[in-house]
């Protein structure tokens, strides 16, 4: 009985410790708080950003997350996206102006403000909420002050919900203020000053917060840090989404397309230039540029194109490097700093546009003053290639110049290298060059009539005949 007694004690010792042992265990995976970090404009690709790594703080059972932030602004929809999701988390959400050197201006003020614990690094900024146009402009008459009323009672009532300095935060936006963090602190705009996350974790500890309408103590002095970056994909979004990289795949769209136009059944530059234009126009969307600008960009392409099919001896180059120049400047002009595309890169751009039309328009000018090729002895036997499908008629273009051309043979594709066999008024005959090599010696140039004008063939009886009668 005595020994009976010692196992049982034995045995509810050793459930007591792996009870523990598990308990201690579930605090272990509970008690981790979730970091992101958010650096750059506030644009589309933030919002999905944020609300993917709340989404994970929230499906893991974090005890809060944490939001580095440093922004400069952003869109004014992208912002009240995140405030929103930052107001409805199920965990409670520290927003973080750091490292130091970090700011949290224009639109990063309404995030900071919005979250269950605002917390700032050292030598770090807050403010300057005024809202502007997407060119980056004052929203002039009644328009600016329906704008500029809207964003300041929106600023107030995330300051007043979150118990901050909401006059500040109202002159955040009508006043375009900004302060340090110790004027932040001791204006109740934030709540903390921190050198870094583990300082901001043991701040916050014990900390009351309401999520979702209940009262949450923070327990977050020991809590594991779990940094959940952007993804692969938001990464690339995000750099395609930058003003700068953004022109440049569309200028290698623009490029790409015309070299494949250039030399039809290249396939290479249409796929890049195809690829490069999607990406292009899909990291545009996520930003504010002006129409117009698009708009003479695209003008300049098709004046490049028409370079390729008109004798405008660089006209048509002129006016495209004109318009690409003039569209390329207006795209994202008067946008803010971070919105906009560098005056280096645009001049990069369309000179080296400028440069490559030179040299295009100077190679036809010489090869046309070299062989002039409206005589019919120099077209003949002259390799072309077919611009639209021969089937029968089409066009070929033959050293630099577009003819209109005809075959009697099966269909040529555009694409196709082929031979000028003869010359019938505006008409040009081809064939493949397979074709030419199988073929009979064509002669070099037919009566304007064509093959009926030629005389019938005769056979020998009559030829001797003839020969005959005529001694």
């Amino acid at each position: 009985m005595r020994q009976f007694t010692r196992w049982l004690f034995l045995a509810v010792a050793l459930l007591g410790a792996v009870g523990g042992q598990a308990d201690d265990l579930s605090a272990a995976v509970g008690d981790r708080v979730t970091v992101l970090t958010l650096q750059g404009p506030i644009n589309p690709v933030a919002v999905s950003y944020v609300d993917r790594g709340l989404s994970l703080a929230e499906s893991q059972g974090a005890v809060a997350a944490v939001l580095r932030l440093d922004t400069p602004g952003g869109l004014d929809s992208s912002m009240r996206a995140i405030t929103q999701r930052i107001l409805n988390a199920q965990v409670p959400v520290f927003v973080y102006v750091a490292p130091a050197g970090a700011r949290a201006a224009s639109a990063g003020a309404f995030i900071t403000l919005a979250g269950h614990v605002a917390a700032m690094a050292p030598n770090t900024a807050i403010g300057a909420a005024h809202p502007i146009s997407g060119q980056g402009e004052d929203i002039a008459g009644t328009l600016g002050e329906k704008v500029t009323n809207d964003a300041a009672a929106y600023i107030r009532s995330i300051a007043t919900e979150r118990g901050r300095n909401a006059a500040w935060a109202e002159e955040a936006v009508r006043k375009s203020v900004s302060i340090t963090e110790q004027e932040a602190l001791s204006l109740g705009v934030v709540d903390f000053v921190a050198s870094d996350v583990p300082s901001l974790l043991a701040q916050a500890d014990g900390r009351q917060v309401q999520v979702q309408g209940q009262n949450v103590t923070l327990r977050t002095r020991d809590a594991t840090t779990v940094p959940a970056g952007m993804n692969a994909f938001e990464r690339f979004v995000a750099a395609i989404s930058e003003p700068n990289l953004a022109y440049i795949l569309l200028s290698i769209a623009m490029l790409a397309i015309y070299l494949e136009l250039m030399n039809p059944g290249a396939i290479l530059p249409g796929i890049v230039g195809v690829i490069a234009l999607l990406l292009a126009l899909f990291g545009l969307g996520n930003l504010p540029f002006n129409y117009t600008g698009l708009l003479l960009i695209g003008f300049a392409f098709v004046l490049f194109i028409g370079e390729l099919f008109l004798t405008s001896h660089g006209l048509l180059a002129v006016g495209g490097v004109i318009s690409l120049a003039l569209g390329s400047t207006l795209l994202m002009a008067g946008n803010p700093v971070y919105f906009r595309v560098s005056p280096w890169i645009i001049g990069t751009v369309v000179g080296s546009f400028a440069a490559f039309f030179i040299w295009v328009v100077a190679v036809i000018i010489r090869d046309r003053l070299r062989r002039p090729m409206t005589s019919q002895e120099n077209l003949v036997g002259r390799i072309g290639v077919v611009r639209s499908d021969l089937n029968p008629e089409g066009t070929v273009l033959v050293a630099s110049e577009l003819w209109s051309a005809r075959t009697d043979q099966p269909p040529i594709p555009a694409g196709r290298e082929v031979r000028v066999l003869r010359v019938e008024g505006f008409w040009l005959w081809v064939m493949t060059i397979e074709q030419a090599l199988r073929a009979p010696e064509e002669p070099a140039a037919l009566p304007a009539g064509g093959r009926e004008a030629l005389p019938a063939p005769q056979d020998d009886a009559t030829t001797s005949d003839t020969a005959s009668s005529s001694r």
